[in-house]
């Protein structure tokens, strides 16, 4: 006979382990805190290594009481959960004033240097944007940040694959500083990925630096690299194809019309690096950087070219004519040319028929997008041809420009395109085609 008196137990006291986990891998901290407070066997679960491997620790640039937790929160964490960190993730987002900046500094000092002591397992560490030429850096506060990441790097240089520092905009010295921690140990430096894109401060020739030439040879297992083309030199090349060909998948260019891209650059520096690296992707990204004399200088034949983006970000100028480059610069790398993002303000030429050209010569391009002023006939011609097999585009994504305010014309014609290829659209595109008014 079954006693009464026994208490009832809920189904969640027989949970196993590993299911219990994987429930307290979706709350937040502040629930996990709250859980852990169960029993002893759920706060056991709190403390399981698997729930703090991955950490994104963000800190907002407003002042106020919530964000002041922020602060506490972060040293709390670390101090606690630390050592099981293997990929860590620190934003800070858009500071108000110096106060706030120094802030930052003295927690991340904290975090970092008992991070250092704790942690003997971090591969991926990322702080982007933190914008260090801005004037709410103070000099000493910069500096002093600097100091206590590159000592950070120095500690975790072992064992780290991957460094996120897009965004930083540090002087020459300080990011040469910051990579030779990299290889602080043993003179070399064994990083997979490495994401130095706006690293540096704006205007900097950083290709003719003897400086950032002697950092980046001391990387000898490099497979991605991102960064900014006024980085790019024929002795660049040269040290990439020394240390890293064995390695090299992924070079990630972007090119600002703000920073130094007039360098001269052989295409035999190219070539010698393809064909030592024969896995080698190359993605372009260019901003404003529109003029056909500019890109012609800069994408040589000899590239092994995956990705290109031109961007103009909404400026117009009669000057940038993209048509030449269209028929005569991007044709080159037909063979190889996977994605292509072309956002222009082309106001004053019409390019149907160059694009639609270059599309169709591309017999590689599986993925486009397009902000342009286009007509919508242009559509219907790029979408017969992928219904018959012209082209291999699996990704179409356009915004249509257009001088006139009122679209419900083009709209309508859009619409009857997708009643027409509906079947192909629902069934192998990843399509989307809106107009929008520049006016």
């Amino acid at each position: 006979m079954e006693d009464d008196n026994e208490p009832e137990q809920s189904c969640w006291a027989g949970l196993p382990d590993v299911c219990l986990r994987h429930v307290f891998h979706w709350l937040d901290d502040r629930d996990r805190s709250r859980a852990a407070l169960v029993c002893k066997k759920w706060s056991r679960a709190m403390y399981s290594g698997s729930l703090w491997r991955t950490r994104t620790i963000t800190f907002n640039g407003r002042p106020s009481r919530a964000h002041t937790f922020e602060f506490e929160t972060a040293l709390w964490y670390v101090k606690k959960f630390g050592k099981y960190l293997e990929h860590l993730e620190i934003k800070l987002l858009n500071p108000y004033n110096a106060v706030l900046t120094r802030k930052f500094q003295v927690t991340m000092r904290g975090l970092l240097s008992h991070l250092g002591k704790c942690n003997s397992r971090l591969v991926s560490l990322s702080i982007q944007h933190l914008e260090l030429d801005r004037v709410v850096w103070k000099s000493m506060v910069r500096a002093q940040f600097i100091k206590n990441l590159g000592t950070f790097l120095k500690r975790m240089s072992k064992h780290l694959d991957y460094l996120n520092l897009k965004g930083a905009r540090v002087t020459l010295e300080e990011g040469c500083e910051l990579l030779n921690s990299l290889s602080y140990l043993r003179n070399k430096s064994f990083i997979s990925e490495v994401n130095i894109e706006d690293f540096f401060s704006l205007h900097l020739p950083i290709y003719s630096s003897t400086l950032f030439h002697q950092a980046i040879s001391k990387f000898h297992s490099l497979v991605i690299l991102t960064f900014n083309y006024n980085c790019i030199s024929d002795e660049l090349l040269d040290i990439l194809s020394k240390h890293s060909a064995h390695s090299l998948c992924t070079l990630n260019i972007k090119c600002h019309i703000h920073d130094p891209h007039g360098q001269v650059v052989w295409g035999m520096s190219w070539a010698n690096l393809a064909r030592r690296a024969p896995q080698l992707n190359v993605n372009f990204f260019f901003e404003r950087v529109m003029k056909h004399d500019h890109l012609a200088r800069i994408l040589l034949v000899e590239i092994p070219v995956r990705s290109i983006s031109l961007r103009s970000c909404y400026f117009s100028d009669p000057d940038w004519t993209m048509r030449p480059t269209l028929i005569n610069l991007l044709p080159a790398y037909r063979h190889v040319l996977q994605k292509l993002t072309l956002e222009v303000n082309n106001d004053h030429e019409l390019l149907d028929n160059e694009l639609l050209q270059l599309i169709l010569s591309c017999k590689r391009l599986f993925f486009l997008k397009v902000w342009a002023f286009l007509s919508v006939t242009f559509m219907e011609k790029l979408l017969q041809n992928r219904a018959e097999k012209k082209c291999i585009l699996t990704t179409i994504k356009v915004r249509i420009y257009t001088a006139r305010q009122e679209t419900s014309e083009e709209d309508r014609l859009l619409r009857d395109i997708y009643k027409k290829f509906k079947y192909l659209i629902d069934s192998e595109l990843n399509y989307f085609v809106i107009t929008y008014p520049m006016v």
